[in-house]
């Protein structure tokens, strides 16, 4: 079973407990975070790692005066690293982004550490943050954000806009907020930003991908701001089916998505050097 077939495999194990893993919304020092390097897992890591707070192997915890207490189970996180290949075309080597895996334990499992993560005094209000990532993003990206007194939100390439009805027509400022990101995330797939194939949105194989692309996205941004997700789906069941059927037909699918989502969140957020999709930390 290769990495992606791990993946995937723990992925829909999560799916077929009712549990959709890209509507977990760790934020500030929730984020799962590796101890040493103190940099916080991205891309399909998110998915894969079930707490927020401080991870790291069994190494790492070794190195730093910890001891992984007996019959704790380990989880795995998954990076990229260069692999040389020989070009059957030209017969010189070169380097390919090759997917290898870690196993990491949460500092719950550990004895012998203490935890680096400081609870911050000040509060901050989740829908003013998300109000400003959205003002940031639009002023940025030129992207047009049209109010409309339609009842579908959509993301339209060729006009280059986002279509959203006003606040007062969501359960919320939380699911207005969740439903704008939503389509500011398909919004980065346009030509002159991160350059999604946005063409045949609405094909199937392509519209799902997007859609997954979008809905991970979301919930990447919805974390960074502190908005809680709102549940809205009318058939949970029916969705994680879908989901569950996609995801099982093509393994590469999840980590495609998630590494893609993750780029997008960036651009809304404004991070500078997000680093890799997926870091080995």
């Amino acid at each position: 079973m290769d990495v992606y077939e791990i993946v995937t495999q723990k992925i829909l194990e999560q799916l077929e407990l009712g549990v959709v893993p890209w509507h977990k919304t760790w934020s500030g020092e929730n984020a799962p975070i590796n101890f040493v390097s103190r940099k916080i897992y991205r891309g399909v890591n998110i998915f894969m790692l079930m707490k927020g707070g401080e991870w790291a192997t069994y190494k790492q915890w070794s190195e730093v005066g910890g001891q992984v207490r007996k019959g704790e189970k380990s989880s795995i996180v998954v990076f990229y690293k260069p692999l040389e290949v020989e070009d059957k075309k030209t017969g010189e080597m070169t380097q390919i982004p090759y997917l290898r895996y870690s196993s990491v334990f949460h500092i719950s499992q550990v004895d012998g550490v203490e935890s680096k993560i400081k609870t911050k005094e000040t509060q901050v209000n989740p829908i003013e943050c998300a109000e400003k990532v959205v003002n940031s993003y639009i002023e940025r990206s030129g992207v047009g954000w049209c109010v409309y007194n339609g009842a579908q939100p959509a993301y339209s390439p060729s006009m280059d806009e986002i279509y959203i009805p006003p606040i007062t027509a969501f359960d919320g400022a939380e699911e207005y907020y969740a439903t704008g990101f939503h389509e500011m995330v398909h919004s980065t797939g346009h030509k002159n930003r991160l350059n999604r194939d946005m063409t045949t949105l609405f094909g199937e194989h392509a519209y799902g991908f997007e859609e997954l692309v979008a809905e991970i996205g979301a919930s990447m941004v919805m974390g960074a701001t502190g908005i809680e997700r709102p549940e809205t789906l009318q058939n949970h069941a029916a969705y994680i089916a879908s989901w569950t059927e996609k995801i099982k037909g093509d393994k590469h699918l999840i980590v495609k998505a998630a590494g893609k989502a993750q780029k997008a969140a960036d651009l809304i957020l404004n991070r500078k050097d997000g680093g890799d999709e997926n870091d080995e930390s």
